[in-house]
């Protein structure tokens, strides 16, 4: 645990690439290979579940610094962190825990904390963390006769106990670990870069193995920097790669005909996995998301082995359903008949990675695609599994009137991908630019009103970056005009206006409801979104689809606001068609 703590300092220290590559080569070359499984697994962005109650640590680090809990409270809202207001507070604050005769500290985790300098990762996460959720599970149960103490107590004894044995690091990721907000400034690759290097091979082949759920232990992370290839989990899915954004005109990219364009779908990017008889559905996210559409898996049976990439979409009588309709049918594990017919999903492919066990994907995108239509076609009486359409122009110029009509059928836009492209993984790039791009359209937009405010995170934990806006829910002068909620944002502003802002919230706030506050009606923002639903559950009947602020209104008054009829009108042309 102190090795991995010195690690996270040093990643903490720089935002040199180089440098931070060579302290993971240093601490994965010293590292036994279970801790060195463990941080690759954290490094990775897999979190493990919280252990202890945020309320909880609240009080037990208010009591450990010997701080009122208000005082405690304000120097939370003054650093945005949890796991770093605690390592702050009780190193400068330490009031030593006075054990009583009566009270019972987890036999495990005492252990552990009695020799801390020693501690591996492997016994922080196998053992201590653990106990400690058994703990603060007892510690919610009540007190019953036959116990000798208060179970709460014992945990933060427990805990308590860690904070004095550690120093400022490796308070900071031990809190991390157990309110199960295990971040670190480190991209996936970069460590992939990193175990390339311990390993001596290609980190695109360190990515592949990686892939699907890979489990953090000792014989699986020497497999993972072996040198051979080793056994294949048939489940294994493949890298996904990803698009740039279009930066300029299209006319840029050279000839329109190199290129192959394709409607650009609001649905779960997936990669469908047929290998030896099994079918694997994987979130781009690294999910098994199989049990979740058995009517995917059951089309899929009748597929060679493969490998495709593609889009779960929901498929209504005569078009796509929109990402609303999909969210009704993510997380069950098991999805009733009833949703299953009233909102039946698709396998929209649009690349083919793997058939009969060889690997395509330096072969380039025409050949790839050529392959995908011969193998999904192949399928008697499929309506389930499809291939992506392709958008047919002779001209950047007809190609941007295709794009104009991308709203009117659900998608987002156009996807450019180059013909003689290999599939590649992440967002590389390749000899002759992006071989992958999104084109997508112009954004909706609406000038709403800011109502609320709230600090935000991190290095922005002392300024209000975190906005409610508003609209007006009537424009006609007989009706009392009110400002109705619309949606939340917090990116687009530059940091000079996010200062202007904040120096706004705190010279005109109305009212305070904890960390949120209530400012005077007075600024108008621009606000775009990529689209428009029906909601029940918001205020003013619709939900928007990744809301950001374009500008601040300086030219306009909040009285001139949009209302939601300016709403209801931009929700009707969206779905006109």
């Amino acid at each position: 645990m102190k090795y991995f703590a010195q690690l996270v300092a040093e990643l903490d220290a720089t935002t040199k690439t180089n440098e931070k590559i060579a302290a993971l080569v240093r601490y994965l070359q010293s590292a036994p290979p279970e801790d060195a499984a463990l941080a690759v697994h954290l490094l990775n962005g897999n979190r493990p579940k919280r252990a202890v109650a945020t309320a909880k640590l609240h009080a037990f680090a208010a009591r450990a610094a010997g701080l009122a809990p208000w005082l405690f409270a304000e120097s939370y809202d003054a650093v945005g962190d949890l796991a770093e207001t605690i390592a702050l507070v009780v190193q400068a604050n330490a009031v030593a825990p006075q054990v009583q005769a009566n009270q019972v500290a987890p036999t495990n985790a005492r252990e552990v904390a009695g020799n801390i300098a020693h501690a591996s990762l492997a016994q922080w996460l196998q053992i201590t963390i653990p106990e400690l959720a058994r703990l603060a599970q007892l510690a919610a149960l009540p007190t019953a006769d036959a116990l000798p103490t208060i179970p709460e107590d014992a945990l933060y004894l427990a805990i308590s106990n860690h904070w004095f044995s550690l120093d400022y690091y490796e308070c900071l990721v031990f809190n991390k670990l157990i309110t199960g907000g295990f971040r670190v400034g480190v991209s996936a690759g970069l460590v992939q870069r990193a175990l390339g290097q311990v390993a001596g091979l290609d980190a695109k082949i360190i990515a592949t193995r990686l892939a699907g759920k890979w489990q953090p232990t000792a014989e699986n992370y020497l497999k993972l920097v072996a040198a051979g290839a080793g056994e294949k989990d048939i489940s294994q899915p493949y890298p996904f790669f990803l698009a740039h954004p279009i930066a300029g005109e299209p006319e840029s990219l050279g000839e329109c005909h190199h290129w192959q364009a394709e409607w650009k779908w609001d649905g779960i990017r997936c990669q469908l996995v047929k290998r030896a008889g099994q079918v694997f559905l994987w979130s781009r996210g690294e999910e098994l998301i199989t049990p979740q559409f058995p009517e995917l898996a059951a089309a899929a049976s009748t597929l060679p082995d493969v490998v495709l990439d593609g889009e779960i979409l929901v498929q209504l009588e005569n078009s796509i359903g929109t990402f609303a309709d999909l969210q009704r049918r993510l997380g069950r594990k098991a999805p009733a008949k009833k949703i299953l017919s009233e909102l039946p999903c698709i396998f929209m492919a649009y690349d083919l990675l793997e058939l009969a066990q060889q690997d395509l994907r330096a072969e380039p995108l025409s050949a790839r695609r050529a392959a995908l239509h011969r193998t999904i076609h192949g399928i008697p009486n499929n309506t389930v599994l499809q291939v992506s359409d392709i958008v047919r122009a002779p001209s950047w110029a007809t190609l941007r009137q295709a794009r104009n009509e991308s709203r009117a059928r659900g998608a987002e836009g156009l996807m450019l991908k180059r013909l003689d492209a290999p599939y590649g993984q992440g967002r590389t790039v390749g000899t002759k630019g992006p071989d992958w791009i999104k084109w997508k359209i112009d954004p909706l937009t609406l000038d709403c009103v800011l109502m609320y405010a709230q600090r935000g995170h991190g290095k922005r934990a002392n300024l209000y970056t975190d906005y409610t806006f508003g609209v007006w829910n009537a424009v006609r002068s007989e009706e009392p005009r009110l400002l109705v909620t619309f949606a939340k944002a917090y990116s687009g502003l530059s940091d000079a206006e996010i200062a202007e802002v904040d120096a706004f919230i705190r010279k005109n706030t109305l009212e305070k409801f904890g960390p949120v506050r209530t400012v005077t009606p007075q600024l108008v923002f621009e606000l775009a979104f990529e689209g428009i639903q029906k909601s029940n559950r918001h205020k003013s009947g619709v939900a928007v689809r990744f809301p950001r602020m374009l500008r601040l209104r300086r030219d306009k008054k909040a009285e001139e606001a949009d209302s939601l009829e300016s709403v209801m009108a931009l929700l009707s042309a969206a779905h006109s068609n």
